[in-house]
């Protein structure tokens, strides 16, 4: 689905494009997939100069999902030593926080289509194999312990 883009890419920022075809859920249950990309990218940071690349020059990219996976394996990496650090990372439209679901942006996009509020959150709950019945929970933040939302208040809120 990906190929047109990624050869695009390539061709337009003169780079090597790697794209990880991660096993797909319910088949896959997560963390198959952040497995596979992780263990993906991490074979590729060593082996970068086979492929003639530089590895201080690693991008990782991904979009919705590939974008919230791109995430996490640039944090998994972040703290490595046996690895070269990653340039940078690009995430477009990633699933990255289900604190709260009332903040502004959500609200903003709640109807959009294709990622419709009620719909982003369903496929971030199959993706984490959870029960569907806690969304409207969810939608009102009781998901989130009162001290963790203070918590969290100081990096998600509409400020």
């Amino acid at each position: 689905a990906y190929e047109r883009t990624c050869r695009y890419f390539a061709r337009k920022t003169n780079s090597v494009v790697v794209s990880v075809g991660y096993r797909l859920a319910p088949e896959h249950p997560y963390p198959t997939q952040f497995e596979d990309c992780l263990t993906a990218t991490v074979h590729f940071m060593r082996t970068a100069q086979d492929y003639g690349v530089d590895p201080s020059r690693i991008i990782v990219c991904g979009d919705s999902s590939g974008g919230t996976l791109t995430a996490a394996v640039a944090q998994a990496l972040a703290n490595r030593r046996d690895l070269p650090k990653l340039r940078a990372q690009i995430l477009i439209y990633p699933y990255l926080q289900c604190v709260d679901f009332n903040l502004p942006s959500y609200q903003q996009n709640k109807g959009v289509p294709i990622l419709l509020k009620e719909r982003t959150l369903v496929l971030g709950l199959q993706y984490l194999n959870k029960d569907l019945s806690v969304m409207e929970a969810m939608f009102n933040g009781c998901h989130i312990p009162e001290d963790l939302q203070l918590k969290y208040q100081k990096w998600v809120s509409p400020d």
